[in-house]
């Protein structure tokens, strides 16, 4: 049996929490989409009944999942997925992007700047890392296949 990249697994059990917490975030209701920086405008939604914030939500955790599939595809964990090293790139950017994304938030708009938007995008700068270093890793073996 071969060695899994431990950063990809790692990456792909970060991918799990937040989709799981996603899901969490739909069935605690309005006040989890407040508490976890969702927005007073999803949170009222929710209240009123609304299908939308759920379906978002949901729908984020399902990408997140897609996320962490690839992420174990990379790590030899499972089978190889189609455009593996493009979804790796593409997913590890996507994170990092968003970790990095307070900075020009804060030049722009710093009003909207809070401690829940520092803290989700160090975070996701962890989960970008993971997933850039664990594919980074496994380039060559990727370009092999």
């Amino acid at each position: 049996m071969k060695k899994a990249n431990r950063l990809l697994v790692f990456g792909g059990a970060l991918s799990i929490v937040a989709a799981l917490l996603h899901v969490a975030i739909v069935i605690g209701g309005p006040q989890w989409y407040r508490f976890f920086g969702a927005g007073e405008e999803l949170a009222t939604m929710a209240e009123k009944g609304s299908w939308y914030p759920a379906v978002l939500t949901f729908g984020i955790a399902v990408v997140l999942l897609i996320w962490a599939l690839y992420a174990f595809s990379g790590a030899g964990l499972i089978r190889r997925l189609p455009l593996l090293k493009v979804g790796l790139v593409v997913i590890s950017a996507i994170y990092l992007i968003r970790g990095i994304a307070f900075i020009p938030a804060y030049i722009v708009k710093p009003e909207i700047v809070d401690e829940f938007l520092v803290w989700s995008s160090f975070i996701c700068l962890v989960y970008g890392f993971a997933y850039t270093m664990g594919t980074k890793q496994v380039w060559a073996k990727l370009s092999a296949n």
